[in-house]
């Protein structure tokens, strides 16, 4: 019908963040300028030198496994999906970003997918749950095969690494297993081939081949490097290997000279030096075994094989120190550590640029930058990796915003989407936060019922107001003039706050609520204050006198309350799925709309003129509502999480969005020129 609106795609503008939890999940692409990682149901081509993003749209779910093809034509990704479901797997062209195939063949998770060197193939590993892995044909279209990925006398693999060579071969890896699969693309089957271990149990956590398909090395959980002989023909031809894959021998590091026991008296060194809690990535530098690594408690080293007496490395067999009366370990001393750097977690990816970096993706979803020449440290990015409880903007500046989460409060720029500031506070999880409106201090509200202000460029603590609420702080704000805080708690209490430079001191105790305050919205002229509450009650306050002057009920639990720019009128939502419309003279309800079809609103804004509404919900996606007709315009999709907090930047250009994940997301505005401030509140 005429003048019907349409409801578009909200434009994902940038994404603040690294996924480290997918094994080698940080991809350099093979033109050495972007890098390829995922982040909730999104896959980011980084440009190094520009700094720019682009992404790979498609999944519904957290990225499990993701991958890019040799010459980097292609990008292909696999989730996790719900038990009981089929989990998607995507190969997208990397130049236009376009879907070239799309699959479901396993189930619940993928594990890990690989391009064959050919580029003909993508091979996928699914998950415990599924226990298969299946081959799939680029140009067709189509499954080629597929066969079981376990064995009775082993447990799951999880690791996948196509060779160099031989495009129809890859090696499978896991708790005691590794397989060298064949390919017979006439015959549409796979055969593989088990490597004898003898007696060694090894769990493997990652692998790589060498250039000439000749060994693969496996990081293990006991904290050695098995190097296998993969028995390829020495005809490239020739496709298939000409026996099973036979271990070579467990190594790891020399043990230092000595060492010392409790009492300071010098005791014999350990026969080898084992990595602590195993390697969890490996980069092979060089074909003489030079290779970089990851260890689980942060440790990346960059080490070389020790050429031992008589000129030889050493080979199978097991190992004890001469003169040791130590049980023989199947591990022996190979490597000695040229350089080493600890970046605090575990590493899950290693790249190595062409300048010289080492690039290191961790578990804590941070990236470093590591300089091969002194291994020093820097950190590119890094983001939050549990919930999101709180986001907030500067008064009236759009380049930073701040967000609060457990143990930690961050500032983070827009331009640049590095993080600025840290303030850490161990043990406690930060409800609120927001700036002064000079900008002069960063207020934060947390769980054990303090709130603390701090500096906004060294995180210095100015001061801290102890033991507001017996239950913890859920909700803060401040009036404009900066004189005024409200701190609603748990046990449902609103407080009130006279605040000066370095102290505050209580005015009033306004009780109403029976349940956890979860928002405080403060009218701009200052003289009342609205919140909203768990206990399905939103009250508007004189916080002048100190009275309640309105209340609003709602079979629901209220998660946002906000006036509108003009003062008149009132937005609230909830677990309802509906937002309300109310009036601020005497709280009336004006209307209600249907913000979500099946899950509840845990977030609102409103633009600085009134005309558009933002929403965030549990179905992990942000809406953009026209205010007067009450219709969504835009939908953005991409979270991974529930959606738990949305803003609209002062200018109006931009959305920021974050997740139970830890996303942070910034959207295009669609209508960021009809977004001028509107009238003075009345």
């Amino acid at each position: 019908m005429d003048g019907e609106i349409v409801v578009q795609d909200l434009e994902l503008r940038s994404l603040i963040g690294f996924d480290g939890n997918p094994l080698n999940g940080l991809i350099l692409h093979p033109d050495g300028v972007h890098l390829v990682y995922p982040l909730g149901t999104n896959i980011a081509a980084y440009n190094w030198h520009t700094k720019a993003q682009r992404f790979f749209e498609g999944h519904t779910n957290v990225i499990s496994a993701v991958t890019v093809s040799t010459s980097g034509r292609y990008v292909g990704s696999g989730q996790v999906n719900y038990m009981g479901f089929r989990s998607p797997i995507i190969v997208w062209c990397f130049r236009t970003g376009q879907v070239v195939a799309k699959y479901e063949s396993h189930k619940v998770r993928v594990e890990s997918v690989a391009f064959s060197c050919c580029e003909n193939f993508l091979i996928s590993l699914g998950g415990v749950d599924d226990g298969s892995v299946i081959v799939y044909d680029i140009e067709k279209r189509e499954v080629l095969c597929g066969s079981s990925s376990v064995k009775s006398t082993a447990g799951s693999a999880t690791v996948l690494r196509p060779v160099h060579t031989r495009g129809e071969c890859f090696v499978v890896a896991g708790d005691n297993i590794l397989r060298l699969w064949t390919l017979n693309r006439e015959q549409r089957n796979i055969q593989g081939l088990d490597g004898s271990f003898a007696k060694i149990k090894r769990k493997i956590l990652c692998t790589v081949v060498d250039r000439l398909d000749e060994y693969a090395y496996c990081g293990t959980s006991t904290g050695d490097v098995m190097k296998i002989k993969l028995n390829f023909s020495a005809d490239a031809a020739v496709v298939a290997p000409t026996n099973a894959p036979t271990l070579v021998s467990c190594f790891a590091k020399y043990p230092p000279a000595g060492c010392k026991n409790r009492r300071g008296v010098s005791a014999a060194a350990p026969a080898v030096e084992l990595y602590s809690r195993g390697i969890t990535a490996l980069y092979l530098v060089a074909d003489d075994g030079t290779m970089l690594v990851g260890s689980g408690d942060g440790v990346i080293e960059l080490v070389k094989p020790k050429v031992r007496d008589g000129g030889h490395r050493g080979s199978g067999g097991s190992y004890s120190k001469p003169g040791s009366t130590r049980l023989a370990t199947p591990t022996r001393p190979l490597l000695v550590a040229v350089k080493s750097a600890n970046v605090d977690s575990s590493v899950t990816s290693i790249q190595l640029m062409d300048d010289g970096v080492v690039l290191v993706g961790t578990i804590d979803c941070e990236l470093f930058a590591v300089r091969a020449r002194d291994f020093e440290v820097t950190c590119l990015f890094t983001c939050h990796t549990s919930v999101v409880y709180d986001l907030a903007f500067p008064h009236g500046y759009s380049k930073v915003f701040a967000t609060a989460s457990k143990h930690d409060v961050r500032v983070w720029s827009v331009d640049t989407l590095q993080e600025l500031l840290r303030i850490t506070v161990r043990n406690f999880t930060c409800s609120g936060v927001l700036f002064s409106y000079d900008g002069a201090q960063i207020v934060t509200s947390w769980n054990d019922g303090n709130i603390r202000i701090f500096a906004p460029e060294t995180g210095r603590l100015l001061y801290a107001i102890n033991n507001c609420h017996n239950k913890g702080v859920s909700a803060i704000a401040m009036s404009k003039d900066g004189r005024k805080l409200l701190s609603g708690g748990g046990e449902g209490q609103v407080r009130v706050w006279q605040v000066d430079n370095l102290s505050g001191a209580l005015q009033a105790v306004l009780k109403e609520h029976k349940g956890p305050v979860s928002s405080i919205d403060v009218h701009q002229l200052g003289h009342e204050a609205i919140t909203a509450s768990a206990d399905g009650t939103c009250v508007v306050w004189d916080i002048v006198r100190f009275t309640r002057l309105s209340i609003m009920f709602s079979s629901t639990i209220f998660t946002s309350a906000k006036y509108h720019p003009n003062g008149a009128q009132l937005l609230t939502c909830g677990t309802n799925r509906y937002i309300g419309f109310w009036e601020a003279l005497d709280g009336s309800l004006i209307r209600e709309i249907e913000g979500s079809s099946a899950s509840a609103l845990n977030s609102l804004d409103v633009t600085p003129n009134g005309k558009y509404i933002v929403t965030g919900s549990s179905d992990q996606m942000v809406k953009v509502w026209l205010y007067n007709e009450g219709v969504p315009t835009h939908v953005g999709v991409g979270h991974a999480g529930v959606v738990t907090n949305v803003k609209v930047s002062p200018d109006g250009k931009f959305v920021v969005s974050t997740s139970a994940d830890g996303g942070i997301f910034l959207w295009r505005f669609p209508h960021a020129a009809d977004t001028t401030p509107s009238q003075q509140p009345v």
